[in-house]
């Protein structure tokens, strides 16, 4: 009876070179009764032969470690084995370059590593390490693994215009997005041309120090100007403005055009950013010019927001099932019956320049 039990917790491999993460994120798990750690290992090297002996569900990565790092234990998980690795990563500049890499790799999520090990700084990862561990229990390898779009290594974005038009946006388009983000907007926005007319504003979930990062890497890989949003930046044709982590964002709608406004305010539903508040200010502020998208992710944040900008006039979109990494967000808003329509990835660009282009039809 008892071994049956233990089969079906969700059986997770902590690799990481501190011995004090690898004492600590076993304790961190085993708050949760379906969590089981099997093993940790030091690097790499010992990582691999633990995944023989142990057979994980889930394994947590460092990635700068010794001998065998983080990131060549990952390509070679990725090449032979497929389990699904959460990043515990770095608070610094090379963490997110290493983290970064890591997702467009293939590793399913990441958290960032507690910055002491005090124990609100670990209660602080707790929670999400166990959420993201129980997802990524449940997704299958082809749905993390990006199967509805290229790596992002064979993407080649249009060039950049040599002038850019620094007009009012034609609309503003809002996203919501959250675990498996990061390569989907990469791949979204390479997509769009460098004469795209909309503007965008973009809540990824995503920890405080990473979004600048996130935003350099998004701007290297398309043709729009995207970059980490300041409050008072306006919204010109062709820009994308990233959330910074631990803050809030809304639109707001003034003489001099359209800007957002940073904040903050303590999170909502437990995020900060919060897709949620997005939504409900495009739908205060912009009405039936908005259109609002909620990308793959964990949760539900942004799904009653969404249905709020589609009582405004809104055009709302969800992406659709197959295309998702995880189809939590989008998902909750397709069943309350907030969304206009459900776009898979692969026509989202087209989905976006048509509504963008001057004179489209709004939908509602």
């Amino acid at each position: 009876m008892s071994d049956k039990k233990i089969d079906k917790k969700i059986r997770v491999l902590v690799v990481d070179d501190s011995a004090l993460m690898r004492k600590l994120l076993p304790q961190i798990l085993q708050r949760d009764k379906t969590i089981e750690v099997v093993g940790t290992a030091m690097d790499g090297t010992f990582g691999l032969k633990k995944i023989e002996e142990l057979r994980p569900d889930v394994i947590t990565l460092d990635l700068e470690m010794p001998r065998m790092d983080g990131t060549e234990m990952l390509r070679q998980i990725m090449r032979t084995r497929k389990i699904p690795v959460i990043v515990v990563s770095a608070y610094s500049t090379a963490g997110a370059a290493a983290t970064f890499k890591a997702l467009a790799m293939g590793a399913f999520d990441f958290v960032a590593k507690p910055r002491d090990s005090a124990q609100d700084h670990m209660e602080e990862i707790a929670n999400e390490l166990i959420s993201k561990i129980k997802v990524a229990a449940k997704a299958g390898s082809d749905r993390w693994l990006g199967k509805s779009f290229p790596a992002n290594g064979d993407l080649k974005p249009p060039l950049k215009p040599a002038v850019r038009y620094k007009g009012a946006a034609s609309r503003i388009i809002a996203i919501g997005s959250s675990t498996g983000g990061p390569n989907t907007l990469q791949y979204l926005l390479s997509q769009l041309p460098g004469d795209f007319a909309g503007a965008m504003v973009v809540v990824q979930h995503m920890p405080e120090g990473f979004t600048e990062m996130f935003a350099k890497r998004l701007d290297e890989s398309c043709a729009l100007e995207v970059k980490e949003a300041e409050s008072g930046e306006l919204l010109t044709a062709g820009k994308v403005l990233i959330c910074p982590g631990s803050r809030h964002i809304r639109v707001r709608r003034m003489q001099q055009g359209d800007m957002v406004v940073l904040s903050n305010e303590p999170p909502v539903n437990g995020h900060r950013p919060s897709v949620d508040l997005l939504f409900r200010s495009v739908a205060q502020e912009l009405g039936p010019s908005a259109i609002a998208i909620l990308m793959t992710g964990m949760g539900d944040d942004g799904a009653d927001a969404l249905g709020v900008v589609r009582a405004a006039g809104g055009f709302t979109i969800a992406q659709s099932e197959e295309s998702c990494v995880v189809f939590g967000m989008p998902k909750a808003a397709i069943d309350k019956g907030f969304v206009s329509r459900v776009v898979p990835l692969e026509s989202m660009a087209n989905t976006l320049m048509v509504h963008c282009s001057v004179g489209a039809v709004s939908e509602k």
